[in-house]
């Protein structure tokens, strides 16, 4: 039977309507917000503010629970916010005290809070909610690096939690499985292409010239840059649906030349007002020209020698820290973003190794391992990682350490057929078992930001790849506490039954 309803009581009518309901306490964002220690970093976090003048800045709560809702729910800054205010939960999660209508801050200090936190809090976080350290170790450390702050005598950088580890059992059998593997975080930049990368160089320098001649540095005459002329050039090209080889050669001489004449008379500027030019441009510009100039001198080398390949190679105007990493996947071979070593422990994720620059990820293994032992004071039972890791000096190394390395051994095959397909069964169960880091790595890129970084600066763009590790683990550990709730619920239920 169904009931036809009319009329909706407003809320405007009746304000308590929705009213004297608590907050669920197993509701997930409760849940989460007693997991993460938000008092271990709170001190470290109000030393960044030393002024006691201007309005009180947001709390570290507040900047880093909103960074986990965006994460969370792949919103945008603004939608963030939006969400913030309607949600009464979000509000908890990031510690208001009682609902509010209005906005805690506003969408632009999203940004600033990505500013604001730093890699090694991120970092600190994460072992936490991992159990590689507790919140009483993490302070210890805190305290103790200030303290070597105050009498300069670095000896505070260590830490307690450090010592602690290494004051346990130092004939504690091995114990313990480390997955390591190496993947690339991609930034939102435009495809790099030569052709494209020297066209928007020709447009900044044009944009630079026409300051300095706004500023009335270039003597009354504005340098001709043929702005017209190169622009219908590129564009041509650009439109072109074939592009041979001999066009884009040809595409990259004129860009190149245009370019070269554009720094010539910059240069020819800068000669003649050494003190006057950088205040004509602004900072954007000044650092804009000193990355163009080593654009030109790479693509002018490549150009001249031919070689598609070039040491600390540029691929954005905007973001020049930014490297291409050769993956050798069929879908992306070449990846343009930074290169991450990760350590993969009981489905708990860790970066290892974060780079710009492209490295070899087996370089990374004895580190990890002796993270790990400093960690839980032991050395591993097996290391599950690629054939990439595999070299001789990480073999005797895991072999002085008594470390199972998986894999072939080295020399010949077993003549004994049972031992043979023994040692191949050992190796596909191993090598199923490493899997379980490639599939994090996919939950990561297809439901966190890992697959695509779109913050602008290099330090928020590391920020945005921790927090995606620290989102995926925030949900791993919930998923276990629910199974521990319901898991423990079974169990009296059971027993309920039985008597």
């Amino acid at each position: 039977m169904y009931k036809r309803k009319l009329n909706q009581v407003s809320v405007f009518d009746n304000p308590a309507m929705f009213g004297g309901i608590g907050l669920n306490p197993e509701n997930e964002w409760v849940k989460l917000a007693k997991i993460i220690p938000w008092w271990v970093f709170e001190k470290k976090y109000a030393e960044l503010f030393q002024s006691n003048m201007g309005q009180p800045a947001c709390s570290l709560r507040q900047a880093l629970g909103s960074q986990i809702i965006k994460e969370k729910y792949q919103f945008s800054d603004e939608m963030t916010v939006e969400h913030i205010v309607m949600n009464p939960y979000l509000q908890y999660f990031i510690g208001l005290t009682e609902y509010r209508q209005t906005a805690p801050f506003d969408p632009s200090m999203m940004s600033r809070f990505r500013q604001r936190l730093t890699v090694k809090m991120m970092q600190d976080v994460n072992d936490v909610i991992t159990g590689r350290k507790t919140a009483e170790q993490i302070a210890a450390e805190l305290e103790d690096h200030d303290e070597g702050h105050d009498d300069d005598s670095g000896e505070g950088s260590g830490g307690s939690g450090g010592e602690g580890s290494d004051s346990r059992t130092k004939d504690e059998p091995n114990k313990g499985t480390l997955i390591l593997d190496a993947t690339c975080a991609p930034q939102a930049i435009r495809f790099p292409t030569d052709t494209s990368l020297l066209n928007e160089a020709r447009q900044n320098t044009e944009g630079i010239i026409d300051a300095l001649h706004a500023a009335g540095l270039t003597d009354g005459r504005k340098p001709r840059t043929y702005r017209i002329v190169a622009k219908k050039q590129y564009n041509g090209f650009s439109r072109s649906r074939r592009k041979t080889r001999r066009s884009i050669r040809q595409t990259r001489r004129q860009q190149l030349n245009y370019l070269r004449r554009n720094l010539k008379h910059i240069d020819t500027v800068i000669q003649n007002h050494p003190g006057e030019w950088e205040n004509a441009l602004t900072r954007w510009q000044r650092e804009r020209l000193a990355v163009i100039r080593t654009l030109y001198a790479q693509q002018r080398e490549m150009y001249e020698s031919g070689s598609p390949r070039i040491d600390d190679r540029i691929v954005s105007l905007s973001q020049p820290w930014v490297r291409p990493i050769v993956r050798g996947k069929q879908n992306a071979p070449v990846e343009f973003g930074a290169k991450i070593g990760m350590s993969d422990i009981n489905g708990f994720l860790r970066i290892e190794h974060l780079s710009w620059d492209a490295f070899n990820e087996c370089h990374t293994l004895q580190d990890s391992v002796e993270a790990y032992r400093k960690a839980y004071g032991h050395y591993l039972e097996r290391v599950l990682a690629d054939t990439i890791y595999r070299t001789r000096d990480n073999l005797r190394y895991c072999k002085e350490h008594g470390i199972h390395l998986n894999g072939p051994r080295l020399g010949k095959p077993s003549k004994d057929s049972a031992i043979r397909k023994q040692e191949l069964h050992l190796e596909w169960l191993e090598s199923g078992e490493r899997g379980d880091i490639e599939r994090r790595f996919g939950i990561g890129k297809r439901c966190y930001s890992l697959g695509r970084i779109t913050a602008k600066l290099k330090h928020t763009s590391e920020i945005m790849i921790h927090m995606s590790v620290l989102a995926l683990n925030l949900q791993k550990r919930l998923r276990l506490l629910l199974r521990f709730v319901f898991a423990f619920y079974g169990r009296f239920a059971d027993r309920l039954t039985c008597a």
